[in-house]
């Protein structure tokens, strides 16, 4: 059910997102998850993902891993309830869930990019397409694929993310790579908690 690069296929993301959405709604009702082990060898391979919560189109919560640390279906559950929390605003509450829109994006490994200063990377970057994570050995930041979609722009789509990382200059022994994602959504609007 995984095509040849490793993507999860439609069935194996709509399982992906269900357990993002059953994680949120335990949480939000005091209860445990009751998630099951899924069937897919993909799901349960080691992977990385990210889950991005957003109410009527605003930004409720986005927390994930960008490296691959343990099985994929556990990775989204936890970044479910992680983003529940994200530190950037308010966290997720039971009036947010009839509009909680549930996304999980499931993430290439990162590839570096050769790319020595700011224009070559720059020049580098593929919009819409790449996500890239950015980091001088201390710090690091990312940004996903759609958030292209804000930023379209090559150079803005950098300037914002060393913004994001806290940079306000190009820091020596900048790394960077690149990713793609796989994203599947559970959209609004939900019934209710039980």
């Amino acid at each position: 059910m995984v095509d040849s690069a490793g993507v999860p296929a439609p069935e194996e993301g709509a399982v992906l997102v269900a357990l993002a959405v059953e994680a949120v709604a335990a949480r939000l009702s005091g209860r445990h998850p009751r998630p099951g082990v899924p069937e897919f060898p993909r799901l349960l391979a080691t992977g990385a993902s990210f889950v991005t919560l957003e109410r009527a189109g605003r930004l409720r919560g986005c927390i994930g891993t960008v490296e691959a640390r343990r099985p994929l279906y556990l990775d989204v559950m936890r970044n479910a309830r992680q983003a529940m929390t994200d530190p950037r605003m308010p966290p997720v509450n039971a009036a947010d869930w009839p509009e909680l829109d549930v996304k999980v994006s499931v993430l290439s490994p990162p590839a570096p990019l050769d790319a020595p200063d700011r224009t070559a990377l720059v020049q580098a970057l593929r919009p819409g397409v790449d996500g890239l994570l950015i980091t001088d050995g201390e710090r690091r930041a990312t940004f996903l694929p759609s958030v292209w979609a804000k930023l379209p722009d090559p150079a803005e789509f950098l300037a914002a993310l060393l913004a994001k990382g806290g940079w306000r200059a190009w820091p020596d022994g900048l790394t960077a790579s690149r990713y793609t994602t796989t994203e599947f959504v559970d959209p609004a609007p939900r019934s209710a908690l039980r």
